[in-house]
């Protein structure tokens, strides 16, 4: 990690060694020394990435309330601090400050360490072990009874073939579970906006409809692409794209045969909303609370024929909020769904991000 002195301060002042400073930067948190008047002489990178100061100073309230106790009291601080991963979303940061006085001058040493990654990784152990287990039985069980099946049909070529048929069929169910449950976990135990490259949301959405092509061309679907303004994204581009495709094939998916899905984008107070629309069944007014958990499935016995795992919704919600998002639905029973995935529209450049 490396850190950035603010170029218009003075030199450290007594007190403040540059052995402190290349200390600071070989520690896995971030953190920033405050001169007086609570502007950063010295922050590591990851302190712009969270948005704590502006214009060089700092204005999260609930960390300047703990700066002044310590500037007052001159005795050390922990505390916690939740800061929101982008303007909309239910994505946060959830940091573990310690404050700390440096020298009589007014000098504070704020040390941060952000525990949301750890927890989400928590949390998707516990959800793991009481939900997998389930969802793995049903195609396995299946295969077994199967195998079964096709030993004692040995002398009858048809129910062999019909059977083999069966379990190909849920072997990929199982093998496509498998997948998502990878792609979940992943996702999980990485942080889009820790190393962020910039993407083009025609190239986001293009690379994911091409993805989705084949599956098109199967049920005779047409997808369709119209962009209302150039925007680009800050991200991880493997999982945004994986998150669009997500939301593309479930389209497609939950659509009759011969119909249209159309994506759309648009730019609306600095956030990009990026709309997939199908003319499918829609969903029960009753399930759309429900559709991005995990496993849940409106329809089981569709979902069983177009091998849905019950994953890409969430998976889609995870990586909205990991990138300071939000995704929204819109449903109406046998007119279609609207999906609309929202992201912060990025303007500045990777340069300016180092």
């Amino acid at each position: 990690m490396r850190f950035k002195r603010q170029a218009d301060q003075s030199p450290a002042p007594a007190g403040v060694p540059d052995l402190l400073l290349h200390t600071l930067e070989n520690l896995d948190g971030d953190s920033l020394i405050l001169a007086p008047g609570d502007v950063a002489f010295f922050k590591t990178a990851g302190v712009d990435k969270l948005g704590l100061l502006k214009d060089g100073r700092l204005e999260n309230p609930e960390l300047l309330a703990t700066v002044r106790v310590v500037r007052r009291s001159n005795t050390k601080q922990t505390g916690r601090i939740d800061l929101p991963r982008g303007p909309i979303g239910e994505g946060k940061h959830e940091l573990t400050v310690t404050v700390l006085p440096l020298t009589e001058n007014q000098y504070v040493l704020v040390l941060i360490s952000d525990e949301s990654e750890a927890q989400r990784i928590h949390d998707v152990r516990r959800d793991f072990v009481a939900n997998i287990s389930h969802e793995l039985k049903t195609p396995i069980g299946a295969l077994s009874l199967l195998s079964e099946a096709v030993l004692g049909a040995k002398d009858d070529p048809d129910a062999v073939t019909k059977f083999a048929t069966r379990m190909q069929s849920e072997a990929k169910r199982l093998t496509d579970l498998v997948q998502e449950i990878i792609n979940l976990s992943r996702l999980q135990d990485s942080d889009p906006l820790q190393e962020p490259t910039e993407i083009s949301v025609s190239y986001l959405v293009r690379e994911a409809i091409d993805q989705s092509q084949i599956n098109a061309e199967s049920r005779g679907i047409t997808v369709s692409f119209t962009e209302d303004a150039q925007a680009n994204l800050l991200g991880d581009r493997d999982q945004l794209t994986m998150a669009m495709q997500n939301l593309i094939d479930n389209a497609i998916n939950y659509s009759p045969e011969n119909t249209k899905v159309a994506v759309t984008s648009r730019i609306k107070d600095g956030i990009v909303e990026i709309a997939v629309t199908d003319q499918g069944i829609g969903i029960p007014e009753s399930d759309l609370l429900r559709i991005f958990e995990r496993f849940y499935r409106v329809d089981p016995a569709r979902s069983r024929q177009t091998g849905g795992t019950g994953l890409g919704l969430s998976i889609v919600k995870h990586v909205a909020a990991k990138h300071g998002g939000d995704v929204k639905v819109w449903s109406a029973e046998n007119v279609g769904s609207t999906f609309t995935l929202m992201l912060p529209l990025y303007t500045g450049t990777m340069e300016e991000s180092q």
